[in-house]
């Protein structure tokens, strides 16, 4: 009976190996870092070599008939990082890129088959590219620690001599994918990506995962109480009841109910970034669209010359993200008031000034770095502040 060497795996590959042109040094913000976990779902492919399977029972005597392959199953993939900025995470998790397969007769009379099975760890660099506020692209490059598994069965003239050959390898994996925001704590993923394996008989090949899962954000922002410079609540008089007598009807009716003093000018009030806006965002959200809301009632009927809108960041990061960051926001506000407010177009303006004007004092919050602690110490100064300025 001829015997045949199980050098039978080989994946070919489809595409090369990505620039991850995504990949961005650390990119400082204003914005708190976060941990986050997920999963992932869709289908690995594999390329299966039926020339050396070929190949390798012509070696031993045998002539292989047609192969049948096995190259798509289910995969899936467990993970958790940590996004340090808008740019760069580190992301580590569980793969099981799913069993791949041939089969196949041989002259004379015989049949093999084969069976590899491919799970394991890994630990990427990921970089980030937001395009808008809620959508972004990302590329990764790292590392896998992969148990390779295989399972060969010959019957009549096929003899295998080794019929569970097994590994442990590391190797390099690849990927690119897209993101959306569908909230401040959950994001949808689609991505691809390429595992560089060994199949545990002496060859390398690549694996490929397309898939989709969800994201979930731990500790996302919660709205905060927002800042206010003034108070333009509505007085609202309590009335006697009338007396029980006979009077004039002149007499019987109660005095005129006097209306709330206007709102004195000029008036300033401030808001919390963090109570208007999502995180990296300069979109306003529902509980900041109340207090724009609220304001834009308290300043109807008052003669105003001008408003000026004025966005805040903290001392963190470069000036030329945080003078974008804190414009985009100011013109956020000054769009929503003027479209939902009612404000005339002509009376408001908005600026950014980075955080040149801070709230907290020199010495108050310590350090440079985007520690969570600095980060909740400098929260004061990254606001929007609102200067309405006339005459009664």
């Amino acid at each position: 009976m001829t015997r045949t060497h199980c050098r039978l795996f080989s994946f070919a590959g489809r595409f090369s190996l990505l620039t991850l042109a995504l990949m961005a040094s650390p990119f400082a913000m204003a914005d708190t870092p976060f941990w986050y976990g997920g999963a992932n779902i869709g289908q690995s492919q594999a390329t299966i070599d039926d020339a050396r399977i070929a190949s390798g029972l012509l070696a031993n005597g045998l002539t292989a008939g047609p192969i049948n392959d096995i190259h798509r199953d289910l995969g899936f993939k467990l993970y958790g990082g940590y996004q340090f900025n808008k740019n760069f995470a580190v992301e580590g998790g569980y793969f099981d890129l799913g069993q791949f397969g041939f089969n196949t007769s041989t002259i004379p009379l015989g049949t093999l088959s084969g069976n590899i099975r491919l799970k394991g760890v890994n630990l990427d660099a990921v970089g980030i590219l937001p395009i808008t506020d809620k959508f972004s692209a990302f590329g990764r490059l790292g590392v896998t620690h992969m148990q390779t598994n295989d399972t060969f069965v010959g019957t009549g003239a096929v003899n295998v001599l080794n019929p569970n050959p097994s590994s442990r390898d590391t190797n390099l994996k690849v990927g690119l994918g897209l993101q959306y925001a569908l909230a401040p704590a959950l994001m949808l993923r689609g991505e691809i990506e390429r595992y560089r394996i060994d199949d545990a008989v002496g060859n390398k090949g690549d694996v490929d995962l397309v898939s989709v899962g969800l994201v979930y954000r731990f500790g996302a922002p919660t709205p905060t109480p927002v800042t206010r410079a003034y108070t333009a609540e509505p007085v609202v008089l309590a009335q006697a009841p009338a007396p029980a007598v006979a009077v004039p009807v002149e007499a019987a009716l109660p005095p005129p109910v006097p209306l709330p003093p206007p709102i004195p000018l000029p008036v300033k009030v401030s808001f919390s970034a963090d109570s208007l806006f999502d995180f990296d965002n300069a979109a306003v959200k529902p509980a900041g669209r109340l207090e724009l809301d609220k304001l834009a009632t308290d300043l109807r009927g008052v003669d105003f010359d001008v408003i000026n809108v004025t966005g805040h960041t903290d001392r963190i990061g470069s000036h030329a993200y945080n003078q974008k960051l804190s414009t985009r926001r100011a013109e956020a506000v000054n769009t929503y008031l003027v479209q939902s407010g009612g404000i005339p177009a002509h009376k408001i303006s908005a600026k950014g000034v980075n955080g040149s004007d801070p709230v907290t004092k020199p010495g108050d919050c310590l350090g440079n770095k985007a520690t969570p602690a600095l980060i909740t110490c400098l929260q004061p100064d990254r606001r929007v502040d609102i200067d309405v300025s006339g005459k009664l």
